[in-house]
């Protein structure tokens, strides 16, 4: 589903700008992932039940000889490049018991992609260093272990 939107507009009181903080795995067979979004605050979301093939992606993008970037991304690359579009930030929430993402791209249109895998998202918005939104009543204080 495609929607035009402001892409300058000011950021929504109710969501948060959050960086990764921790990428890892839940099980100890590297199936299921886990991230951990920490706000300037100090508030974390910890985000799991997603492909532990995610989380390899994530954590090879800052790595100088990490693995080759997935042909999904590239796909997404140049399909941006020959439309002339920028994928300047992503935006979680929960939709239902799960976890969903809007990605927001701007170029010779602004252009708002809804509703897709919150760990998707993640990982572009990795890929790209670029802003992730999480909704704040999704952030919890600090869990000491």
């Amino acid at each position: 589903m495609r929607n035009t939107m402001d892409i300058g507009q000011a950021q929504e009181p109710d969501y948060e700008s959050v960086k990764i903080d921790y990428v890892g795995f839940v099980d100890p067979y590297a199936v299921e992932g886990m991230v951990v979004l920490k706000a300037d605050d100090g508030k974390e979301f910890h985000m799991r039940a997603f492909s532990g093939e995610v989380v390899r992606h994530i954590s090879s993008f800052g790595e100088d000889e990490g693995e080759p970037v997935p042909s999904i991304y590239k796909m997404i690359e140049e399909i941006c490049e020959q439309n002339e579009l920028i994928l300047v930030k992503v935006k979680i929430y929960e939709s239902g018991e799960v976890l969903r993402a809007n990605l927001y791209f701007t170029g010779k249109k602004d252009l708002v992609l809804r509703n897709y895998r919150a760990s998707d998202a993640m990982a572009l918005a990795s890929y790209y260093t670029i802003p992730i939104l999480v909704r704040k009543n999704l952030l919890k204080e600090t869990m000491e272990v």
